[in-house]
């Protein structure tokens, strides 16, 4: 099936004014990331037959809140779209809230599924279950975030990270039946369920990512 394509004149205005924002985030919420959500927002689109504008406009949006504080980072990503006068010139106000609201229940520990098919979708295509880039994120996060950590406090990180959103006992949901997340899943659980399969995951992304 084709991917879902969004107007040309959208994505300029995207790609200009809105995805540079990303080069100053964290390396597990830059640039590499949310044109990964991108393209797997519109795969689902084209799959569910949502609206490729909207779908394209939220992955692009979803996580430029965290230009604020991480932990509201959702809530602040939905107003800075709503705010945004620009984009009235491609969608209505109903359209608007719909995609705010899509961006506010993104969020993987969220406690409710989101509010609409175009919530679902963000949310199913960030949370980026392939295992190696699971890792190699949750890594990044800590190295950014926790530098006064030794190498034995970001393992003892890591693993409650993984134990507590991905393991099959984790908060982690997926709204989108069949979609190549399941498959995905049950590879990360089957790693994370193997502590010294784990470690020697974390041993090899926090080397890579510390010497280079």
């Amino acid at each position: 099936m084709p991917q879902a394509q969004p107007a040309l004149d959208l994505m300029e205005f995207i790609e200009t004014q809105i995805l540079p924002r990303y080069a100053q985030f964290d390396k597990a919420h830059n640039l590499e990331h949310v044109t990964r959500v991108i393209r797997r927002s519109l795969e689902l689109a084209s799959r569910t037959g949502a609206d490729a504008d909207m779908v394209y406009t939220i992955a692009a949006y979803h996580d430029i809140g965290m230009s604020g504080p991480r932990a509201v980072h959702h809530i602040t990503g939905g107003k800075l779209l709503m705010q945004d006068a620009r984009l009235k010139r491609w969608f209505t106000a109903e359209q608007m809230k719909i995609m705010k609201e899509a961006i506010e229940d993104h969020r993987a520990s969220a406690s409710r599924a989101p509010r609409s098919l175009y919530g679902k979708i963000v949310a199913e295509a960030d949370r980026d279950i392939v295992p190696e880039q699971v890792f190699r994120r949750t890594v990044q996060f800590g190295l950014s975030n926790y530098p006064e950590l030794d190498k034995e406090h970001h393992w003892l990180r890591f693993r409650e990270h993984m134990d507590q959103k991905y393991s099959s006992h984790g908060y982690i949901r997926l709204w989108i039946p069949g979609s190549p997340n399941e498959e995905k899943l049950n590879e990360l659980r089957n790693i994370i369920a193997n502590e010294r399969a784990l470690r020697e995951q974390f041993e090899r992304f926090f080397t890579e990512e510390t010497q280079g």
